[in-house]
């Protein structure tokens, strides 16, 4: 199954010829599935892209302070909420980091809302600070403000990469990002079809 930027780049042209919306929209990749067990082999990638497209918002725990985050809990802080402020907390925050010290507690007060989420702090993203330097936690973010995480529920991952506003290049080059971390996990055998959209639209197949 050949694929490659040019092939995006048909499918952006195509969809920029659409009638104009009165907001910017932002471009939708859908990679359909097939033959992939989920249930064995559940998806949780995070995938750092070339160009940003919108501001993820990082919330800390954390025993001391930093001004690198959007908000930052303290040890102190931890047992002070409950359940419905942890899922309002979730909603408005796309990733969490932890001192590894507070792990633990962490685990129990958050877990069981922000683990099926996806949203623990974890490792993989070095989201799981083994010291609470500025440098390190400074950065982790950076490297999170370019981060997507797909962690798809049903045999379509749908993810958004982009804005209209973003010429081809920048478009395309997420797309690959995103695109070539998909296959490191699987191979084109269990691709089924590749689509574009934006917000509005219908979606274009690539492949």
């Amino acid at each position: 199954m050949n694929i490659n930027k040019e092939s995006f780049g048909k499918a952006l042209d195509g969809l920029r010829k659409l009638e104009k919306k009165k907001f910017v929209q932002s471009v939708d990749l859908i990679v359909n599935l097939k033959n992939y067990d989920l249930r064995t082999k559940p998806i949780n990638l995070f995938v750092e892209i070339p160009h940003i497209f919108k501001k993820n918002k990082v919330c800390a725990f954390l025993e001391g302070n930093s001004p690198d985050v959007d908000r930052v809990i303290t040890k102190n802080e931890v047992g002070k909420f409950d359940k419905k402020q942890i899922k309002n907390l979730s909603k408005d925050y796309d990733f969490f980091i932890s001192s590894i010290k507070l792990m633990p507690t962490i685990a129990t007060t958050f877990g069981k809302i922000l683990g099926p989420m996806g949203k623990m702090p974890n490792p993989k993203f070095n989201g799981v600070l083994a010291k609470e330097e500025p440098q390190i936690i400074k950065d982790v973010v950076n490297k999170l403000k370019n981060m997507i995480n797909l962690r798809p529920k049903e045999l379509s991952i749908k993810a958004a990469i982009g804005k209209e506003s973003m010429t081809n290049d920048e478009i395309e080059q997420n797309i690959m990002s995103v695109y070539k971390s998909i296959l490191g996990i699987m191979t084109v055998e269990n691709i089924r079809s590749v689509m574009l959209k934006f917000t509005m639209s219908k979606p274009v197949k690539v492949i």
